[in-house]
């Protein structure tokens, strides 16, 4: 019966079975003995499965899937055994008696709390436990065609909203009504219903309608564009400015579909644009169609920024490249997957190879300062001789 609820299919076993034996290649690499999974994304990347549980994975033998609940839920969803506790302090003594405590031990200590951690080393009368958060990044890096398949079908979620969108978008209308129509359409089309980020504080809603003065608006997130919002107490997304003529709507929406997720940007216009907004549209355009020909396989990350940030340079964007002042971000390129900053991070530091099967966002925008910002946004998957789009929406600014 669940399986018929679903709109998803269920992680395949051969896939989780993959990912634990890469897992335990890296670890054997860097000495760690065991890990223990708590984190929903993780849990649900080795799983299958987001019901309450715990996942060990001894290096050297079978996974060990502790389900405190939802029991028969975790049945149906997940490939691999399930061991029944009825709370995590249950493990100490099953895993003692296994004789698995042993050697250096793993966490995801970039997402778990001191609290937690402590608390779990006191579970398991255990204290030699490192990061092994490096480890699972690594694994989840290169997407195999399961996952690109769902993000494909992430991706065909974000074409129906900016058709949408050309609907929507309309003079004298709220840049938050908008917003609340595209997520509508978005959720009828079977989004998943919000967007995940690994990381401390760090939030993101599916949908971002900005224009004009609220679009220039810097925010705590490290994202170009945030829009100001409706309430300090969130501090990003759409606003109540009401959309003006001739002036760009920035829509940056994230498709989320099985857990994976797409983060594309369009701009839609009532009336024309200036001329500043023209051209940057037309140099983010030229930037993006020189990383589909020049990004493939074994580019380093650091080379697609630069190329980036000369195009903007020589066309006199520089200021407002990425951002403006204070508001500047340093990156043009971010991960996409199971959450919305993976790796690889495309920015002048981070030196990282491109290898096929790695997707990511790719944004060059432009911040004008008491005018309004332009830009746009794709998704790519990595290839061996190429970067191909995830989704086949036109780039061109959309006319209403």
């Amino acid at each position: 019966m669940l399986k018929s609820l679903n709109l998803c299919e269920f992680t395949p076993g051969e896939e989780i079975k993959n990912r634990i034996i890469e897992f335990k290649k890296r670890m054997e690499g860097n000495g760690i003995s065991f890990a223990i999974i708590i984190q929903n994304v993780d849990l649900f990347y080795f799983t299958g499965s987001l019901q309450n549980g715990i996942l060990f994975v001894p290096v050297d033998g079978e996974p060990i899937f502790f389900v405190v609940k939802n029991l028969n839920r975790a049945v149906v969803e997940t490939s691999l055994e399930i061991t029944p506790i009825k709370k995590d302090k249950d493990l100490k003594n099953i895993l003692a008696d296994m004789k698995l405590l042993r050697g250096r031990g793993g966490m995801e200590l970039d997402v778990i709390p001191v609290t937690v951690f402590e608390r779990w080393k006191n579970i398991l009368g255990y204290d030699n436990i490192t990061d092994a958060s490096p480890l699972i990044k690594d694994v989840r890096l290169v997407k195999s065609p399961f996952e690109l398949e769902q993000i494909t079908k992430s991706g065909e979620i974000i074409g129906h909203v900016f058709r949408k969108a050309k609907e929507v978008v309309r003079e004298g209308v709220r840049e938050i009504d908008i917003d609340a129509a595209l997520t509508a359409e978005g959720r009828r089309m079977g989004h998943q219903g919000f967007l995940r980020m690994r990381g401390l504080n760090q939030e993101m809603m599916s949908c971002y309608v900005t224009q004009g003065y609220s679009a220039t608006i810097p925010s705590g997130a490290d994202v170009p564009i945030a829009g100001i919002g409706i309430t300090p107490a969130i501090g990003q997304g759409a606003s109540i400015n009401r959309i003006e003529r001739d002036m760009p709507v920035i829509v940056d929406y994230g498709g989320g579909y099985n857990g994976y997720i797409t983060d594309e940007t369009r701009a839609f216009v009532v009336g024309e644009m200036k001329e500043i907004f023209r051209k940057g549209h037309a140099v983010a355009e030229d930037i993006i169609e020189d990383a589909m020909t020049f990004g493939k396989e074994g580019v380093c990350g650091t080379e697609i920024f630069t190329r980036a940030s000369d195009k903007a340079k020589k066309e006199g964007l520089e200021d407002y490249f990425m951002g403006h002042g204070a508001g500047r971000v340093g990156f043009i390129g971010h991960g996409l997957g199971l959450e919305i900053n993976e790796l690889p991070v495309i920015t002048p530091r981070h030196k990282i190879m491109l290898k096929e099967g790695m997707v990511f966002a790719f944004e060059p925008k432009f911040i004008i300062p008491g005018e309004g910002a332009i830009g746009i946004e794709v998704d790519f998957i990595v290839r061996k001789d190429r970067l191909e789009r995830v989704t086949n929406t036109s780039m061109d600014v959309v006319y209403v």
